[in-house]
């Protein structure tokens, strides 16, 4: 090896060696040098901070979090309930516009019909009848028929709802009418939340893991109505013989609706409403009318000319112990069967008085 040839071993070794200088020195400058204050029992402290000249896509780039601070959101029962939907007595918006292509007439202005005077000593005959009206049956559609006119919703829990609310029609919770049932418990069954009552929760905060949220909401109402569960209705009625005029007369007395709480197998009585002070409310309202929309009858009038199917369930014939007819017969077959035989027992009596 000449001269030559060795400087320029020499001069290669000396740039390897200064390579590895620079290298080892950066990678010094990067890393943290260990202290003491990092020793011993004393947890070390993390100052790590989001390098802002590398782009955000580079690997291994800490995220720094926002800093979370208990929050508190608190709903409102128009906040969760919205338009009403499908709750029963919902309010509606009125129309600015005619709703017919003809002018018609204010119902707000009809008034029922005033009822016959009938005798202590001309009612010779009487009997207490309790029947329930089912919705489903195709006769009955109009109780449960959804629609929404200016005065409310059409189904007739919400007719008898708004009666309640709007015209001052008293509420019980027996059909002797004898314990009324207070506006404010009659107005929760329009909604499924209780006013005035509220539930508190904790959810986890969208920005930090570590923390909750406070949830406040009002509290639901258990014994509310589910959206078209209303569809059974019971009536208290009198038939009894005018002997002033020789024929029966029925008179209605009561009626109620009929509600299934959760976790109840039969339905329970919503409340009683005394029938001749509901009768002003119902001469305001329409009956729905499936063939012909022009030939519309009042509540009163569908009432009153017994428009309506209908079955026996109890009655005051051979009934000293006051049981329902479910109470007397198990088979429901022979209770309807049993319900037919108090119809005609009623129509009979009137036919009997009659010689031809």
């Amino acid at each position: 090896m000449n001269k030559k040839h060795y400087h320029l071993i020499v001069l290669f070794s000396a740039l390897v060696l200064l390579s590895v200088e620079s290298l080892a020195q950066r990678g010094r400058g990067r890393s943290t040098p260990p202290t003491a204050a990092t020793s011993g029992s004393q947890q070390p402290t993390n100052t790590t901070k989001k390098d802002t000249s590398k782009p955000s896509g580079t690997a291994g780039a800490a995220i720094q979090q926002p800093n979370a601070t208990p929050g508190k959101r608190v709903y409102t029962i128009e906040e969760l309930q919205g338009d009403g939907g499908n709750e029963y007595g919902a309010e509606v918006k009125q129309s600015r516009r005619p709703s017919y292509a003809y002018k018609t007439e204010s119902i707000n202005e009809r008034k029922p019909l005033a009822y016959d005077d009938i005798r202590e000593d001309d009612a010779t005959y009487s009997q207490f009848v309790w029947r329930e009206i089912d919705g489903r049956e195709k006769m009955n559609l109009p109780f449960t028929a959804k629609a929404k006119e200016d005065n409310g919703d059409q189904r007739f829990f919400s007719i008898l709802l708004n009666a309640i609310k709007k015209d001052s029609v008293m509420a019980f919770r027996d059909e002797r009418f004898t314990d009324p049932l207070p506006l404010s418990e009659a107005i929760g069954l329009t909604s499924r939340y209780a006013p005035g009552l509220v539930d508190t929760s904790y959810e986890i905060n969208i920005n930090d893991p570590n923390i909750k949220d406070t949830i406040i909401k009002p509290r639901e109402n258990l014994n509310v109505p589910k959206s078209d569960s209303v569809f059974k209705f019971r009536i208290k009625e009198q038939w009894v013989f005018d002997k002033e005029v020789s024929r029966m007369v029925v008179r209605i007395i009561g009626i109620a609706p009929l509600y299934r709480k959760e976790r109840d197998l039969q339905p329970s009585v919503a409340f009683w409403i005394y029938y001749p002070d509901l009768r002003p409310s119902l001469a305001k309202s329409f009956a729905y009318n499936p063939k012909n929309a022009g030939a519309r009858m009042t509540w009163e009038e569908v009432f009153e000319g017994r428009f309506f199917s209908s079955y026996i369930i109890k009655s005051s014939f051979n009934n000293s112990k006051d049981k329902t007819l479910a109470q007397l017969i198990k088979d429901p077959l022979f209770q309807l069967l049993e319900g037919e035989n108090i119809k005609e027992k009623l129509f009979n009596y009137e036919q009997d008085l009659w010689s031809y």
